[in-house]
C-alpha cells in the first residue's frame, strides 16, 4: 500500500487504540485480513488481561494495542490492501484499505428473528407478542448460558414464562434509567445476587443495546453461588462484573455507586439492601421484594381489631405495611418512589418492584410521620434500625 493510503490508515488505527482504552472492558475480538492479489493472510486477535493475543503468520504473540497498531501498519506496507473488523459486545467497525481509498464505518450486529410457539393445554402461544428489549438472535449467547434457550438456538418451552419476567423487568427499568448520569461509568450493586440472572440481563441490555458503559458488582454471602456468577460472567465475556462473598452489612464501596438493586431477598434483606442504598447516596434503587415476616409478629392496630382477627387478612396487611412503610421511608430521604407490579400477580402474591430515584433533599415532616405511623402500630421496622444503627 503506499504512503498517503498508510498515513490514513494509522489515523483509524488510533481511533481503535483510543476506543480500546476507553472500553476494554467489552473489547471481543479483532481480525485482520491482508491481501495481495487473489492471495489473503488472516490475523486474529482475542483479549488478554489488558493486551491481545495476536495469531498471524502461525504464530501467537501478546501485544498492547499500541503494538499491535505499530504491526498492522507495517505489514500494510506489504500488501495491496487490508481489512480489519474490530469487534465489542453490541457492535463491530469496519475498516478497508487499498491503495486508492481507507475508510472506516460501523457494522449493524444483525438480529436474527425466530419465531418460536409453545404448547400448553393445546393451545399454542407465539414468542413474538411483545416488542422484546432481551432479543432472540442478537442476545442468544446471554440467554443460552441463562438456560433460557436450547443449545440449537431456540426459547426452552418450560422458560417461556422466566423469558417475559426478564423482559418485563428490563422495560419497567428502561423508563428510569435514562435518568442516570450520562457521562460517566454507571456503577450497579446488586445486593443478595445468587446466580445474578437478572443482573446479567441488565448488563447485556445496557452495555450492547444502550451503549452505556457500567460496571456490576453482586454482593452474596454464598461463596457457592458467587463462583457460579463468575463462571457465567468468564463464559459470556462480561469482564465489566466483579462478584463478592461478604455479607451486605460489612461492603463498603471504593466508588459511586448509581444503582442498588434487590430482588427477591428474603424479609429484612431486602431492608439491609434499601439501606446500603440509602447510605451511599445511590442515585437509583431497585427492589422486588420477597416474604414478610417481621411486620406480621409486631404490629397491631386498635381500630382494625375486628379485621385483624382473620389470620389471611392479617398476613396481606403487614405486606401493604412493610412496602409501604420501605416507600415512606425513602421518600423521607429524597426519593421520588413508585411501586408497581413485576409480574402478574396469578404467578405469585409477591410482585410488587419498588423503584426509587433520588430526585430531592431529605424531608424531615414526613420522617416525623413515619415515626407516628410506627409507634401507632407497635412496630420496629429493619429499615429504620439499619439506618440508624449500621
Amino acid at each position: 500500500m503506499n504512503k498517503q493510503s498508510i498515513s490514513k490508515l494509522n489515523l483509524f488505527l488510533m481511533g481503535l487504540e483510543n476506543r480500546f482504552t476507553e472500553n476494554e472492558n467489552i473489547f471481543e475480538e479483532i481480525s485482520i485480513n491482508f491481501s495481495s492479489g487473489l492471495k489473503t493472510f488472516k490475523g486474529i486477535g482475542t483479549y488478554n488481561n489488558n493486551s491481545i493475543d495476536f495469531n498471524y503468520n502461525g504464530k501467537t504473540n501478546t501485544l498492547n494495542i499500541k503494538d499491535l497498531n505499530i504491526l498492522i501498519s507495517k505489514e500494510a506496507e506489504r500488501f495491496d490492501g487490508l481489512k480489519i473488523i474490530y469487534k465489542e459486545r453490541g457492535s463491530n467497525i469496519l475498516i478497508e484499505a487499498s491503495n486508492q481509498k481507507v475508510t472506516m464505518k460501523n457494522l449493524e450486529v444483525k438480529e436474527v428473528i425466530k419465531e418460536e410457539t409453545t404448547n400448553s393445554h393445546n393451545k399454542t402461544s407465539t414468542l413474538l407478542n411483545r416488542d422484546y428489549y432481551i432479543k432472540v438472535g442478537k442476545a442468544d449467547n446471554l440467554l443460552k448460558e441463562i438456560g433460557i434457550m436450547s443449545k440449537d438456538g431456540k426459547v426452552k418451552n418450560d422458560k417461556v414464562r422466566k423469558y417475559n419476567q426478564i423482559d418485563h423487568y428490563v422495560e419497567l427499568l428502561e423508563s428510569v434509567l435514562h435518568q442516570l448520569p450520562q457521562d460517566e461509568v454507571i456503577n450497579i450493586l446488586d445486593c443478595g445476587c445468587g446466580k445474578s440472572y437478572l443482573t446479567f440481563v441488565l448488563n447485556y441490555y445496557l452495555t450492547e443495546v444502550k451503549k452505556r458503559k457500567c460496571h456490576f458488582i453482586g454482593l452474596d454471602i454464598s461463596e457457592d453461588v458467587i463462583h457460579s456468577s463468575e463462571k457465567m460472567a468468564q463464559n459470556l465475556g462480561y469482564r465489566n462484573m466483579d462478584f463478592k462473598a461478604i455479607d451486605i452489612k460489612n461492603y463498603f464501596p471504593d466508588k459511586k455507586i448509581h444503582v442498588v438493586i434487590s430482588l427477591h431477598a428474603c424479609d429484612t434483606a431486602t431492608d439491609m439492601a434499601l439501606a446500603l442504598g440509602i447510605r451511599v447516596n445511590s442515585d437509583l434503587i431497585i427492589a422486588v421484594p420477597c416474604c414478610h415476616r417481621e411486620l406480621l409478629s409486631q404490629y397491631c392496630y386498635e381500630p382494625f381489631k375486628g379485621i385483624l382477627k382473620y389470620g389471611l387478612l392479617k398476613a396481606r396487611m403487614a405486606d401493604v405495611l412493610t412496602d409501604g412503610m420501605r416507600s415512606m421511608l425513602l421518600e423521607s430521604y429524597g426519593y421520588d418512589v413508585s411501586v408497581v407490579e413485576y409480574i402478574s400477580p396469578l404467578e405469585t402474591p409477591k410482585n410488587l418492584m419498588i423503584r426509587a430515584i433520588k430526585t430531592k433533599d431529605e424531608n424531615e415532616a414526613l420522617r416525623k410521620d413515619y415515626l407516628s405511623l410506627i409507634k401507632e402500630l407497635n412496630a420496629n421496622p429493619s429499615l429504620y434500625n439499619f439506618l440508624n444503627n449500621w
